[in-house]
């Protein structure tokens, strides 16, 4: 996929609220590989890469914004009898604090689906589910969950317009956006549930929310 779309610095500070610095194409962050998947067994060879993507994320709920700070991703892409293959690395997310839930924060964690191969309708699909931490709240509290994830259908961000930064390594910046995410209620949450879904407006329908990336991406040949 080309899952969180390349653009222009300067549009994605504005765009997304980030600190300069955070999504300069003048200042790279740190690319780690280490969680990239090997190519299967049957690959076949030469046509395999890793792709690791540093992304700076908003979601938003009816009119209330929640920034996400860092996420990182990564995924292998490749060839196996001439068809084209994936695997899925992993999503790393720090806890982002959530504004008007004092001491409460969110995590995106990886639901267990991902297909990145773009095509002309969208970039990529992922599903994602969200655990919400607090110290009032049951540890199961999340928006979605393992086992019934969120589904998230990328596209490209207008706004933020694909660029290609370096050729050596191949290095990309670029924004996505999913305008129709529908966000369910809380779940395991506890007493205290109803009025987390109250402060965050859960649930909440398709065309009410977005889910914003703007991200880095290199590559690196397997």
């Amino acid at each position: 996929m080309k899952l969180l779309a390349l653009g222009a610095a300067a549009v994605a500070v504005a765009a997304l609220g980030v600190a300069p610095g955070t999504a300069s194409a003048d200042e790279l962050p740190t690319f780690d590989f280490s969680d990239c998947p090997a190519p299967p067994s049957n690959a076949d060879p030469g046509t395999w890469r890793c792709e690791a993507f540093v992304s700076q994320g908003k979601l938003t709920i009816g009119g209330r914004e929640i920034p996400l700070g860092e996420m990182r991703l990564t995924f292998s892409e490749g060839r196996v009898n001439g068809q084209y293959a994936q695997v899925f690395g992993a999503l790393r997310h720090a806890p982002a604090r959530v504004p008007g839930l004092a001491g409460a924060t969110l995590q995106l964690r990886y639901g267990g689906y991902s297909d990145f191969h773009s095509d002309d309708v969208r970039r990529g699909e992922l599903d994602v589910y969200a655990v919400v931490r607090h110290p009032l709240l049951r540890k199961d509290c999340s928006i979605g969950t393992e086992a019934k994830p969120l589904h998230t259908v990328v596209h490209d961000d207008p706004a933020v317009p694909p660029r290609i930064i370096s050729e050596n390594p191949r290095t990309a910046f670029s924004g996505t956006v999913d305008p129709d995410l529908a966000l369910p209620a809380t779940t395991g949450c506890g007493a205290l549930g109803r009025l987390v879904d109250r402060r965050l407006g859960l649930p909440s329908p398709a065309g009410e929310n977005a889910f914003h990336q703007a991200s880095y991406v290199q590559y690196k040949p397997l």
